[in-house]
C-alpha cells in the first residue's frame, strides 16, 4: 500500500456529509493510514458538469489531479462515490482519447499528470492488513444491509472496483471486523441521486424500494459509501414513511462510522447526532446484546 494518500473530500464531505469526513479521518488515524487533504481542490463537477459540457466535466477533475501531482503524490482517495466516479472517468477518457486529453490540457494550460491512481476508502481499508486487530468493541446485535449504490462499481470498465452487480468488499470488510451483514437484492440499485431536488417523486419511489427490501431481509441498519445515498435514505425516510404509510426507522450509517464504532471510537466523536434517523436506540440495544 502507498505510504500516503492525497485526500479529496469533495463538496459533500465539507457540508452535508461532514460525518463521513470525520469518521473516515478517525479510522485512518486509528489504523495508521496517512492522508493529506489536497490544498485548493475544486468541485468534481458531478452531474451538472457532465450533463452540460464533456470538456468541463473532465477538466474539473484534472484541475484537482494536477494539484495532487504538485504534492508529489499519485494515489488519491475520494470517499464520495460521485467524486470517485468523476475522477476515474476523467482519467479513463483522457487515456482512451489523445485528442480529448490534448483539449483538457489546453483548457487547463498545463500538461496532464500521467500516473494517477484514484481509490475509494473501501478499496484502501479492504486491502489493509491486520485491520481486524484494531477492533475493540463487539456489535453483536447489528444486522447490516450494505448499500453500494449505482456509482461505486459502474460502469465496470471504468470503475474496475469489485463486482459491478453484486459487490462484496464492504460486506467482507465488516465480517472481518465481526459485524454481521445480510444478503439482499438492492446493493447497487439507484436511490435517485441527483434527482433529489428535481424529481422528488422518483427519489421517494426508488428509496422506498431499497428501505423495504432491507427491512424484509431483517436489517436493523443500512451502511452506505456515498453522501447522496445517505441524504436520500436518511433525510427523506420520514417523508417516505408518510408517502407510503409504512414505518422503517432504519438508521443509515456511513460504513466508516460503523468501522469507527467497532474500533472503540466514541459515538459522540463521529457526528452521529447529524443523522435524521436516530441511532442511539439501536446502538444502545446492540451494545447490550
Amino acid at each position: 500500500m502507498p505510504t500516503k494518500y492525497a485526500y479529496y473530500p469533495g463538496c459533500s464531505l465539507h457540508s452535508t456529509g461532514s460525518e463521513y469526513d470525520v469518521s473516515f479521518r478517525a479510522v485512518c488515524k486509528k489504523v495508521g493510514i496517512d492522508i493529506e487533504e489536497i490544498k485548493g481542490w475544486v468541485c468534481c463537477g458531478t452531474s451538472p458538469a457532465h450533463c452540460s459540457s464533456k470538456l468541463l466535466s473532465l477538466a474539473l477533475p484534472y484541475e484537482t489531479l494536477c494539484l495532487v501531482e504538485k504534492m508529489g503524490l499519485s494515489d488519491v482517495v475520494a470517499p464520495c462515490a460521485s467524486c470517485f466516479s468523476r475522477l476515474r472517468t476523467a482519467i479513463y477518457e483522457a487515456n482512451e482519447d489523445p485528442e480529448l486529453a490534448k483539449q483538457i490540457s489546453e483548457a487547463l494550460d498545463r500538461p496532464l499528470p500521467q500516473s494517477m491512481n484514484v481509490l475509494s476508502p473501501l478499496e484502501i481499508f479492504y486491502e489493509k492488513k491486520g485491520l481486524a486487530d484494531a477492533v475493540t468493541k463487539k456489535l453483536p446485535g447489528l444486522k447490516v444491509a450494505c448499500y453500494y449504490g449505482c456509482l461505486l462499481t459502474r460502469p465496470s470498465k471504468i470503475m474496475q472496483f469489485d463486482e459491478s452487480e453484486y459487490p462484496m468488499a464492504m460486506d467482507e470488510l465488516f465480517r472481518s471486523m465481526g459485524i454481521t451483514t445480510l444478503d439482499w437484492s438492492c446493493k447497487t440499485d439507484c436511490c435517485g441521486g441527483s434527482l433529489s431536488m428535481t424529481r422528488t417523486d422518483v427519489v421517494l419511489k426508488l428509496t422506498n424500494a431499497i428501505l423495504e427490501e432491507a427491512k424484509a431481509v431483517g436489517a436493523n441498519a443500512i451502511a452506505v459509501a456515498c453522501p447522496l445515498c445517505h441524504v436520500n435514505l436518511d433525510t427523506r425516510q420520514e417523508e417516505i414513511e408518510q408517502e407510503y404509510g409504512v414505518k422503517y426507522g432504519l438508521p443509515i450509517f456511513y460504513f466508516t462510522e460503523l468501522m469507527a464504532l467497532a474500533m472503540g471510537i466514541p459515538s459522540d466523536e463521529l457526528g452521529l447526532k447529524k443523522h435524521f434517523v436516530g441511532t442511539n436506540e439501536l446502538l444502545s440495544a446492540i451494545c447490550e446484546a
